[in-house]
Protein backbone atom coordinates (compact mmCIF):
# COMPACT_ATOMS: atom_id res chain seq x y z
CA UNK A 1 0.00 0.00 0.00
CA UNK A 2 1.35 2.90 -1.00
CA UNK A 3 1.33 6.55 1.12
CA UNK A 4 3.36 9.72 1.73
CA UNK A 5 4.68 12.23 4.40
CA UNK A 6 7.40 14.75 5.35
CA UNK A 7 11.10 14.52 7.13
CA UNK A 8 11.59 17.09 9.17
CA UNK A 9 14.84 17.12 10.72
CA UNK A 10 14.80 20.20 13.35
CA UNK A 11 18.02 20.84 14.10
CA UNK A 12 21.18 18.29 13.27
CA UNK A 13 24.89 19.20 13.78
CA UNK A 14 26.42 19.95 10.52
CA UNK A 15 29.13 17.24 10.94
CA UNK A 16 26.02 14.69 11.10
CA UNK A 17 24.26 15.90 8.03
CA UNK A 18 25.97 13.54 5.43
CA UNK A 19 25.06 10.80 8.06
CA UNK A 20 21.02 11.79 7.82
CA UNK A 21 21.27 11.75 4.33
CA UNK A 22 23.15 8.62 4.09
CA UNK A 23 19.96 6.77 6.51
CA UNK A 24 17.04 8.48 4.60
CA UNK A 25 19.17 6.63 1.25
CA UNK A 26 19.39 3.65 3.32
CA UNK A 27 15.99 3.26 4.33
CA UNK A 28 14.69 4.40 0.37
CA UNK A 29 17.43 2.02 -0.71
CA UNK A 30 15.66 -1.07 1.16
CA UNK A 31 12.32 0.10 -0.47
CA UNK A 32 13.59 -0.09 -3.78
CA UNK A 33 12.94 3.88 -4.42
CA UNK A 34 14.81 5.04 -7.19
CA UNK A 35 15.05 8.34 -5.40
CA UNK A 36 17.47 6.33 -2.87
CA UNK A 37 20.93 7.51 -5.49
CA UNK A 38 22.98 10.31 -3.52
CA UNK A 39 19.53 12.10 -1.38
CA UNK A 40 21.03 15.64 -0.43
CA UNK A 41 18.56 17.53 1.78
CA UNK A 42 18.41 21.66 1.48
CA UNK A 43 20.00 21.90 4.66
CA UNK A 44 19.62 25.32 6.19
CA UNK A 45 20.86 26.84 9.71
CA UNK A 46 18.37 26.49 12.42
CA UNK A 47 18.09 29.87 14.42
CA UNK A 48 16.43 28.16 17.37
CA UNK A 49 19.57 26.33 18.13
CA UNK A 50 23.22 27.88 16.96
CA UNK A 51 25.73 25.59 14.92
CA UNK A 52 23.12 23.32 13.92
CA UNK A 53 20.82 22.63 10.65
CA UNK A 54 17.63 22.07 9.33
CA UNK A 55 16.00 20.27 6.34
CA UNK A 56 12.84 18.55 5.29
CA UNK A 57 12.56 15.77 2.89
CA UNK A 58 8.78 14.88 1.37
CA UNK A 59 8.71 10.97 0.68
CA UNK A 60 6.48 8.66 -1.04
CA UNK A 61 5.95 4.60 0.13
CA UNK A 62 4.41 1.68 1.43
CA UNK A 63 2.75 2.09 4.93
CA UNK A 64 5.32 1.35 7.62
CA UNK A 65 7.81 3.67 5.93
CA UNK A 66 7.84 6.73 8.11
CA UNK A 67 8.66 4.42 11.25
CA UNK A 68 11.98 2.72 9.30
CA UNK A 69 13.04 6.23 9.04
CA UNK A 70 12.70 6.81 12.56
CA UNK A 71 14.90 3.60 13.60
CA UNK A 72 17.40 4.86 11.52
CA UNK A 73 17.45 8.24 12.36
CA UNK A 74 17.50 7.89 16.08
CA UNK A 75 20.72 6.59 15.64
CA UNK A 76 22.05 10.00 16.30
CA UNK A 77 20.77 11.03 19.97
CA UNK A 78 21.10 14.46 19.21
CA UNK A 79 18.86 15.20 16.70
CA UNK A 80 15.54 16.68 17.18
CA UNK A 81 13.11 15.34 14.12
CA UNK A 82 9.57 14.78 12.76
CA UNK A 83 8.23 12.19 10.55
CA UNK A 84 4.84 11.93 9.06
CA UNK A 85 3.18 9.39 7.30
CA UNK A 86 -0.40 9.96 5.79
CA UNK A 87 -3.42 7.87 6.19
CA UNK A 88 -3.67 5.25 2.89
CA UNK A 89 -6.05 2.39 2.54
CA UNK A 90 -6.97 0.81 5.29
CA UNK A 91 -3.95 2.05 7.67
CA UNK A 92 -3.94 4.97 10.00
CA UNK A 93 -1.26 8.11 9.43
CA UNK A 94 1.35 8.20 12.39
CA UNK A 95 3.73 11.01 13.28
CA UNK A 96 7.10 10.34 15.07
CA UNK A 97 8.77 12.49 17.42
CA UNK A 98 12.57 12.37 18.39
CA UNK A 99 13.36 14.66 21.09
CA UNK A 100 17.05 14.48 22.40
CA UNK A 101 17.36 13.27 26.28
CA UNK A 102 13.21 12.01 25.34
CA UNK A 103 13.74 9.49 22.91
CA UNK A 104 10.77 8.86 20.55
CA UNK A 105 7.02 9.66 20.80
CA UNK A 106 4.53 7.96 18.45
CA UNK A 107 0.97 8.10 17.78
CA UNK A 108 -1.29 7.60 15.27
CA UNK A 109 -2.58 10.05 12.89
CA UNK A 110 -5.82 11.32 11.48
CA UNK A 111 -6.84 12.15 7.96
CA UNK A 112 -7.36 15.73 9.62
CA UNK A 113 -3.41 15.63 10.91
CA UNK A 114 -4.82 15.02 14.44
CA UNK A 115 -3.38 12.83 17.24
CA UNK A 116 -5.78 9.74 17.64
CA UNK A 117 -5.26 7.93 20.88
CA UNK A 118 -6.59 4.06 21.00
CA UNK A 119 -9.48 3.65 23.35
CA UNK A 120 -7.64 0.85 25.43
CA UNK A 121 -4.69 3.79 26.35
CA UNK A 122 -7.20 5.66 27.51
CA UNK A 123 -9.22 3.22 29.46
CA UNK A 124 -6.00 1.99 31.27
CA UNK A 125 -5.16 5.51 31.96
CA UNK A 126 -8.45 6.14 33.53
CA UNK A 127 -8.22 3.21 35.71
CA UNK A 128 -4.75 3.65 36.87
CA UNK A 129 -5.26 7.46 37.80
CA UNK A 130 -6.27 8.73 41.48
CA UNK A 131 -6.40 12.22 40.89
CA UNK A 132 -7.51 14.96 38.22
CA UNK A 133 -3.67 16.31 37.87
CA UNK A 134 -2.70 12.26 37.37
CA UNK A 135 -5.24 11.96 35.00
CA UNK A 136 -3.88 15.57 32.98
CA UNK A 137 -0.26 14.42 33.15
CA UNK A 138 -1.18 11.16 31.60
CA UNK A 139 -2.80 12.87 28.90
CA UNK A 140 -0.31 15.15 28.06
CA UNK A 141 2.09 12.44 28.04
CA UNK A 142 -0.67 10.12 25.44
CA UNK A 143 -0.06 13.44 23.59
CA UNK A 144 2.94 13.80 23.04
CA UNK A 145 2.45 17.64 24.76
CA UNK A 146 6.58 17.77 26.00
CA UNK A 147 8.01 16.39 22.58
CA UNK A 148 5.39 19.42 20.90
CA UNK A 149 6.67 22.03 23.51
CA UNK A 150 10.22 21.03 22.96
CA UNK A 151 10.04 21.60 19.22
CA UNK A 152 7.62 24.54 18.72
CA UNK A 153 10.69 26.75 18.92
CA UNK A 154 12.61 24.48 15.88
CA UNK A 155 9.88 24.10 13.69
CA UNK A 156 10.36 27.91 12.82
CA UNK A 157 11.03 28.14 8.98
CA UNK A 158 13.81 29.92 7.65
CA UNK A 159 10.72 32.74 6.47
CA UNK A 160 9.80 32.82 10.17
CA UNK A 161 6.64 31.04 10.01
CA UNK A 162 5.63 27.82 11.70
CA UNK A 163 6.48 24.76 9.67
CA UNK A 164 3.21 22.66 8.70
CA UNK A 165 4.22 18.68 9.78
CA UNK A 166 1.36 17.52 8.00
CA UNK A 167 2.43 17.12 4.29
CA UNK A 168 -0.98 16.45 2.85
CA UNK A 169 -4.44 15.77 4.09
CA UNK A 170 -6.01 13.31 1.64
Amino acid sequence: MQTRGVIYIHSSPSAVCPHVEWAIGRVLERSGSAASQGVKLGWTPQNAERGTMRAERPWTGYAGMGAEFAKALAQWPMLRFEITEDPSAGVDGERIMHVPGRGIYRAAMSAGGEIMIAEDRIRALLATTTSAEALRNGLDQLLGLEWDRELRPYRQAAGGTEQSWLSQVG
